[in-house]
Parts: structure tokens; sequence; C-alpha cells
């Protein structure tokens, strides 16, 4: 048996006396784009009247009057349909103490959130800012050159968004002076998007976080954590990987912070087991007890006996300057089983082929390259994987 690598970051008491979302925002939700001003206006009823509530593809729905204080949200459906996910307002709650601590969050801050409330990440970001009386602006709906104007225009300070969310904001070339928290989940951030983020937003302290919509935060770190590293164990959380330090293997969680479970659909992936939850997520701690995430089990390709992670030949991509939003998904091969391909938004290069076979060997490198104007996006904000594989179904 490998010996197992856990650590766990501590930092406050948790306030056991607040079990249940507050709208303390004063100022309402400024929203700019597709229909979501009615989406905000229920949720914040909802809220105001205690009651549990789903948040999904068709709005907010307020269910019943409930003591237990639940609520229900989507998963980003990047890799296949969307789960409904249970949880408590408390273990929001929890790490909405912990920014306010660490962050120094106020209620004089005003949020910014990029995607469809939907989905965790928006709905997360909206929430935290409403329950610590900041004001909070949605701009999803609207082009990333639009959003950029607006941010400015509003002064926004707090922002919640993906890595590619960010990489569209910095494309759109619009200084935002006054963000000085950027909190980026749900993919890889390449040091070349960290750079561009860097001249977008200059007085921006800008933090990675890894988590799951099942798991919430899990690890973050800013701009001293080592290369490739998502940084160290977000506050009392417990970080479990089942390999010997410095190999990698799964990555299993004990938190406050954790789902109540599924309401529709679920993953052979997520288990537990002596307290502590895993969903499928490979990588390793070092030493000092960062993590490095290296992808997920079930988009791990095997390709003549290596087993090679796409997520890692995605962020190689996005390095390169002609590269707008990329996703490297398996294709069947009578060969070697399975072989990869790169879907490309961008200017054709035809060095990538090159550069991906000098840095990855030929046989982990993608095959073929697929070009295209448009890039499937999920609504959280993230390459729909599904949608991608479907159009290369076409393609041949």
């Amino acid at each position: 048996m490998p010996r197992v690598r856990t650590v766990k970051a501590t930092l406050m008491p948790q306030r056991p006396d607040d079990l249940r979302f507050t709208w303390r925002s004063s100022h309402g939700i400024a929203t700019y784009g597709r229909g979501t001003q009615q989406t905000v206006d229920v949720l914040e009823q909802a809220i105001r009247a205690a009651r549990t509530f789903a948040v999904g593809s068709n709005g907010v729905n307020a269910i019943v009057d409930a003591a237990d204080a639940l609520f229900y949200t989507q998963s980003g459906g990047t890799t296949g349909p969307a789960k409904t996910i249970r949880r408590t307002h408390a273990s929001w709650i929890a790490s909405f103490d912990v920014n306010h601590s660490v962050l120094g969050v106020t209620d004089s801050d005003k949020y910014g959130v990029l995607g469809d409330i939907a989905h965790s990440l928006a709905l997360y970001g909206v929430l935290e800012g409403a329950h610590l009386g900041s004001e909070v602006h949605n701009f999803f709906g609207l082009r990333p050159r639009e959003q950029a104007a607006a941010m400015r225009q509003a002064e926004i300070t707090v922002l919640y968004a993906t890595p590619t969310q960010l990489r569209l904001l910095s494309s759109a070339g619009i200084n935002m002076p006054a963000v000085r928290h950027i909190l980026c989940g749900g993919g890889r951030l390449d040091p070349e998007l960290f750079a561009e983020i860097q001249l977008t937003f200059p007085a921006a302290q800008l933090r990675e976080f890894y988590g799951a919509s099942e798991t919430s935060f899990i690890a973050w770190g800013g701009a001293d954590r080592p290369k490739g590293a998502v940084g160290q164990a977000y506050p009392h959380v417990s970080i479990r990987v089942d390999a010997r330090e410095g190999q990698s293997g799964e990555i299993w969680v004990k938190s406050p912070y954790v789902f109540d479970g599924y309401a529709e659909g679920g993953s052979d992936d997520t288990r537990w087991s002596e307290g502590y939850l895993a969903v499928g997520e490979i990588g390793s701690l070092d030493e000092t007890g960062n993590l490095t995430v290296l992808g997920r089990k079930n988009r791990m390709v095997t390709i003549a006996d290596q087993n090679v992670f796409p997520e890692d030949i995605e962020s190689y991509l996005n390095s390169f300057p002609q590269v707008g939003q990329c996703a490297v998904v398996p294709r069947y091969d009578p060969v070697r089983g399975s072989v990869l391909v790169a879907v490309i938004q961008g200017q054709e290069a035809e060095d990538l082929l090159n550069a991906c076979r000098q840095r990855f060997g030929p046989l982990a490198s993608p095959r073929a390259f697929f070009w295209r104007d448009d890039f499937p996006l999920t609504p959280a904000g993230k390459p729909d994987l599904c949608a991608i594989s479907r159009w290369l179904e076409d393609q041949a």
C-alpha cells in the first residue's frame, strides 16, 4: 500500500450562529445580459423568505419553507450531462466568512460575475457578495468587450471567473484598474494568461483555486505558488492523495464545504471514505503541501500504454498567442486504441503540431488539429467537450 500524503489548513473557527443565507446587499443586483433580472429577483425573494430554492437551466424556483436551509444547483456539464447538486446554506457561508477575513472583502466592494447563475461558480459569487453586503453585478450574456467596458464603468473590485472568461476579457484590450481581487476557478491558468491578466487588471491580486461543484474550495494560491501547482489547502480543508510524496494519485478532501449529495444524476467517481470525499481528480502533493492537479480520471487517455491527461496539452496550447480557445479530445484509432485531436479557435498555425511533439512526444501529442471560428462553451464558461465531440463526429 502506498503511503498516503495528507495536508490540512486551519485559520479560524467557523461561526455556528449563521447557517442560512442572508441578503445583506442593499444595492440589489445589476444585470446586463440576457433576461437575468427576473431570475435574480426570484433568487433574492427566496432567500429573504427563508425558502429552499433550486437554480437550474429554467431559472430559479423557490420550493418550500425549510428548517434545514438547503439549495440546489447544477454542475458545469463539461464532460457529460449536468448533475443537480444538493447543498446546505452553511456549506457556502463557511467559505464566505473565510474570504471575508482573508481577502478583506467589505460591503463597499463591488462583485462581478460573468456566467449564468444556473451554474455554481457564478451563483457562488452572487451569493457571497449579497451575503457580505456588497454590490453585485452580473455580466452574463454580453460579448467580452461589452463585459469589460461595463465592468470598468461599474468599478468592479472583486471578480469571479473561469480561465476561459478571463482570456476573453483580456483580449478586449480594456484596462480595469479598480479590480483588487480575482478568484479564478474551473480550469488551469497558464503563465501566459497570468501575464495578460496582470496587464488588464494591474491592481488585482489573482488567486487561482481548485474545487468542484461537490466540494467547493479545496486549494488556492497566488503568484508565489510553485510552477504547475494550484496552491495549498484552502482554510479548514484536509487534502489526502493516495500516493507517495511527489507521486500522483486520487485526490480526497475533508472539509466543511462539501455537498449534501446528488438530487439528480450521479457519478461513479464520487465516493466517500473515512470522512473524505473524492470526485475523480488525479494530482500530487509536494513536501510543502502544494497541490498539483493533473486532471480528471474520466478524461485520462491511455495511448500505447502511456497515461495522458488532455488538460496538460490544453494548458500548453493555450500559451500560444494564436490560440483563443482549445479542447483536446480522444478519438478511436484501430491501431493505438485512442489518439488525441485538438479543436482550436484562433489563427491557424503549422508550428503547433511540431511544438506538441517536442513537448509531449509523438504518441501523446494530438494527431490532428481542427480550427473553427466559433467555439462551444457551457453556460458556466468552460469548453463544452460534449458539443465538441459531436462536432468532430460530424466532420468524420
